[in-house]
């Protein structure tokens, strides 16, 4: 019996989720490891089956993210669970000890996760957006606890939890089973982990974030793909916190200069010749720009008709799914 199941959804993951699997037999922690494949046609269950793994299998429609998660951690035999997704892959042998040790931080923690690098080929805005983030979440590199206190649990707003303290990835994060057993991921077709983070935080558990135990996972989109993710994280924030991005010319505005400001210094501080610093500043326009586009109709998306919805989904999803009930202090 192992003390900790990795658990891997995956359809058609390819050569990355082969780099997955091969990090995974490097950790320097003992584990099961649970697939949980939804109708792959390239091989991915016998690659899996090949590493060992338990393969649970399920119909491309039967796939949902949090109820397939949901699926994963019934049939994980460990007493936490650690979530990956096909392509995040762990950056170093120590990454599952590392994420085991955020559990140590504190005897409530129930959530542990970790940062995202930039894979080597990625863009410099890609790379740029996710160091800028993961490292607010912890300027000093060291690691972080959210928890709510006992007034906050029942009357805190959902909406004050957008940001740093709400946020969870399970793109790459560690599950204590007792936790999930109160607070399963809820069946949800968009940000199952922001809505985990929630419910555990209101059930009395806290969440750690460990700088140290990262994972390689970062995608370069084309700019109508990365529209259509914008799209979908936005309303998945206005689904969950009830968030409407402002449409301001002015606020847009700001928001882009600091962006570009930010970047500048960074350059600046490390010496970037002047050729450098313009393709740079110029990639970090076009993907805000694009970035911020899809933020405003995202957010917007229950204004929308079902068809354009579905046209500026990523994942063609038409729906809009506010989580109201999360929140007993609104409307």
């Amino acid at each position: 019996m192992f003390e900790v199941t990795v658990a891997i959804p995956v359809r058609d993951g390819g050569e990355l989720f082969g780099r997955t699997l091969t990090a995974l037999a490097a950790q320097t922690v003992a584990h099961e490891l649970v697939v949980c494949d939804s109708g792959s046609t390239d091989g991915s269950v016998a690659l899996a089956l090949a590493h060992g793994a338990r393969v649970v299998e399920i119909a491309p429609h039967e796939f949902t993210h949090g109820g397939t998660r949901n699926l994963l951690m019934a049939a994980a035999g460990g007493a936490h669970v650690a979530l990956l997704t096909q392509d995040s892959e762990p950056a170093d042998p120590r990454w599952l000890e590392r994420l085991l040790g955020g559990f140590q931080l504190g005897g409530d923690v129930a959530l542990v996760y970790g940062p995202y690098r930039p894979r080597p080929d990625a863009g410099p805005a890609v790379r740029i957006e996710l160091e800028r983030w993961f490292g607010s979440l912890s300027p000093d590199g060291t690691p972080t606890v959210e928890r709510l206190d006992e007034r906050e649990r029942d009357s805190l707003p959902v909406a004050t939890l957008i940001g740093r303290r709400g946020f969870f990835t399970d793109a790459n994060a560690c599950v204590a089973r007792a936790a999930w057993e109160r607070a399963p991921f809820r069946d949800v077709a968009y940000a199952e982990d922001r809505v985990l983070a929630i419910d555990v935080l209101r059930a009395g558990y806290a969440k750690a974030y460990v700088p140290a135990a990262a994972v390689v996972h970062s995608h370069d989109y084309t700019p109508s793909e990365h529209l259509r993710r914008c799209f979908d994280e936005w309303r998945g924030l206005r689904e969950v916190y009830g968030w409407r991005e402002p449409a301001s010319p002015v606020y847009l505005a700001r928001q882009l200069r600091g962006e570009l400001a930010w970047t500048r210094r960074e350059l600046l501080r490390d010496g970037a010749d002047r050729g450098r610093r313009r393709a740079t500043l110029l990639a970090v326009t076009r993907h805000h720009v694009v970035r911020l586009a899809g933020a405003v109709l995202g957010s917007r998306a229950d204004r929308l008709a079902p068809a354009t919805r579905r046209r500026l989904s990523l994942e063609g999803r038409a729906g809009f799914e506010p989580l109201a009930p999360l929140d007993p202090a609104r409307p």
